[in-house]
């Protein structure tokens, strides 16, 4: 499992050429914002340890070429299928009410109806439908975490303001 202050770039997928180098595809939105990258992480043994990138060439839809030091074509192979990780640092602030989902763990959620929820507690991240895992005095309620619902991102009150499908917080509540 990868450190909480490290998130997930993307995978070396397969070798490339005959110097070590790997394909690689980094599930990010915009991929020019890592061109400049100098390093990434990969966990081994339970702790993030990073490479050194020697050359790193976008090839277009999220693919890249990677040559990562002390990687060459005698060792390459191991690297196949392996996870990059950044620190969170490295992250691009957001604004207005898109936000991260490590950000917003531990914000009071208001629906605009109901009013207070509950906290914000994590994410179940489900193929293109994320749900918010709320808690509501012991009862975990699942509201999807898209822009629909998710109205306000309010950083500086820590609230999470949302748009509930009618009856969807009342079944929770009612088992």
């Amino acid at each position: 499992m990868a450190d909480k202050n490290f998130y997930y770039l993307g995978t070396l997928t397969k070798p490339f050429g005959l110097k070590g180098a790997l394909c690689a595809y980094f599930d990010v939105d915009d991929c020019e914002r890592y061109l400049d990258l100098d390093a990434v992480f990969i966990e081994t043994d339970g702790e993030m340890l990073p490479y050194m990138i020697e050359d790193l060439q976008f090839r277009g839809n999220n693919q890249f070429v990677i040559k990562l030091q002390d990687v060459d074509i005698d060792n390459v192979r191991e690297f196949v299928q392996t996870e990059l990780y950044l620190p969170l640092s490295r992250l691009p602030k957001l604004t207005g009410n898109r936000f991260y989902f490590h950000e917003v763990i531990g914000f009071q959620v208001v629906d605009e109806q109901l009013g207070e929820i509950g906290t914000c507690k994590g994410f179940m991240e489900l193929t293109n439908n994320p749900l918010m895992q709320v808690d509501h005095d012991g009862t975990e309620i699942l509201i999807p975490a898209s822009s629909e619902f998710v109205t306000n991102v309010d950083r500086e009150n820590k609230t999470l303001h949302v748009t509930t499908p009618e009856g969807l917080v009342e079944l929770y509540l009612s088992r």
